[in-house]
């Protein structure tokens, strides 16, 4: 076997990264873009002892699950790895990765995944969902300036006006700031010399409020002709907030440190409905106000976020009574539901802004039992358990339930939680942990320590949050085991 070589197989199955797994002559090989059920002639692009890369050169029998694409550019664009398969396969795929990872990482039984989880939450409309786009600028092939997206696996931009996955004011924005590069000269950042000025446009809709948020990352500290972008952008409807954010560094980094507001207000508001799990997460009237500043994390998809919180807090069990912290909290998304029903909600979070932006949100919302501290979880929560709040001068009030909460929630980021922060968890002995997670390695790992420390797992289900990629969150619900 060798490169070049063109080769006939069916396809099996699918990885953790989309592409088709199908075997020849004895032989494992992964085709990006083939579907499981496919019989397809690929190219071999690449051979290792046991195993090869191929790319996708015709689909000789198509699967019963392919579907025709909304996207003309999915198969360049670095975005989505699975708009031609079916959407419930989809839903299947990610439920079934997730389960062999907790097999394979976790070292759980089999049954364990089948017994405990809920048949995955998925979307009615699995398209423009997105209220966050990040476009790179930088040249075309013609020469002409593009935004877009990279291609997979570079850095090379593929010009698109119009992602499917996020909402259709973004293509204004872009046509307003392309528009206002011709015609004021203004040159993209190349990441090859270091020269030019405008490097990504960020833009943040809300889907409740309709408010639009345009950030540009520039390397330098001023656009020219300022006023004309200014100009262009208050043109389209809902626009609230327009920034400039200064990178000036040699890196990939996407955002520097330095954000100013050149129009209108440093934030857009947008609200977070309560939905009932009960009742095929139908929304209720309870809504939580959000503010976000343009680096606030803040989940990208609002429906499947309102499905995943409302899942946490159901899962969270609270009666009105409860201490609770919640770690690695961003802005409070989650934190703030809690509250409603919850004796006191503690939120530890490592970025300073979001802090800022959490306390704001809770002041916004009437909500005064819940406090926000900035801190590395690893780092806060050993801190509190060992010396309670003493010393520390942005607690102010009664902490006596804090090192022995009745319910952890954690949300951390895809390398998971530090182990230090799970050493302390388990110390605590809360009676219920919620595990939101991005990564379902990680999320292995980390239950089989909670596990393995006293607890077991109750129930789990995984939210859909980026339709057509092979990202996927999941919640778990942990529960102390009674000796």
């Amino acid at each position: 076997m060798q490169k070049n070589d063109l080769i006939h197989l069916e396809v099996t199955d699918m990885g953790t990264d989309g592409a088709g797994i199908g075997r020849y002559e004895g032989m494992t090989f992964f085709i990006k873009d083939a579907v499981a059920g496919d019989t397809v002639r690929a190219r071999v692009m690449k051979v290792k002892k046991n195993y090869g890369y191929a790319r996708l050169e015709e689909v000789l029998i198509p699967s019963a699950y392919r579907v025709e694409p909304a996207c003309e550019l999915h198969r360049r664009c670095g975005g989505c790895q699975m708009q031609t398969l079916l959407y419930d396969r989809q839903l299947a795929l990610k439920q079934k990765m997730v389960s062999e990872k907790l097999v394979r990482i976790g070292g759980f039984a089999p049954e364990v995944p089948a017994c405990i989880f809920e048949p995955p939450v998925g979307m009615e409309q699995p398209y423009r969902y997105r209220n966050k786009a990040l476009f790179p600028i930088g040249m075309g092939k013609e020469g002409e300036i593009a935004a877009g997206f990279y291609a997979a696996r570079s850095h090379n931009i593929i010009p698109v006006s119009d992602c499917q996955l996020g909402v259709e004011e973004n293509r204004a924005v872009l046509d307003c700031v392309l528009s206002y590069m011709k015609e004021s000269h203004v040159r993209p950042y190349d990441e090859t010399t270091g020269k030019g000025l405008i490097r990504h446009v960020l833009i943040r809709y809300g889907f409740v409020t309709g408010e639009i948020m345009v950030c540009v990352i520039i390397n330098g500290s001023r656009l020219p002709a300022q006023q004309k972008l200014i100009e262009k952008l208050c043109k389209i409807r809902g626009m609230k907030s327009i920034s400039l954010n200064q990178n000036k560094k040699n890196t990939n980094i996407i955002m520097g440190e330095t954000t100013e507001t050149i129009w209108g207000n440093g934030y857009i508001t947008d609200y977070i409905y309560l939905r009932d799990p009960g009742s095929d997460f139908q929304r209720t009237d309870t809504a939580i106000a959000y503010q976000i500043s343009p680096q606030s994390f803040y989940q990208v998809n609002p429906e499947q976020t309102e499905k995943l919180y409302s899942l946490a807090l159901e899962y969270a069990g609270l009666t009105g009574k409860e201490t609770v912290w919640d770690l690695y909290c961003g802005i409070g998304t989650i934190s703030l539901f809690l509250a409603q029903r919850a004796g006191m909600v503690y939120g530890v979070e490592a970025v300073g802004q979001a802090v800022e932006d959490a306390k704001r949100n809770a002041v916004h919302n009437g909500i005064t039992n819940a406090v926000f501290f900035e801190g590395k979880a690893e780092e806060v929560l050993p801190e509190f358990y060992q010396n309670g709040p003493a010393g520390r001068d942005d607690f102010h009030g009664e902490g006596a339930d804090m090192r022995h909460p009745d319910v952890i929630v954690v949300d951390p980021p895809r390398k998971g939680c530090d182990a230090r922060c799970l050493e302390v968890m388990l110390r605590m002995r809360p009676e219920r942990i919620v595990y939101v997670s991005c990564d379902p390695a990680t999320l292995a790992r980390d239950l089989r320590i909670l596990c393995d420390g006293g607890y077991e797992i109750r129930r789990g289900r995984v939210v859909d949050q980026f339709c057509h990629t092979m990202h996927v969150e999941t919640v778990v619900l942990l529960s102390k085991v009674q000796k």
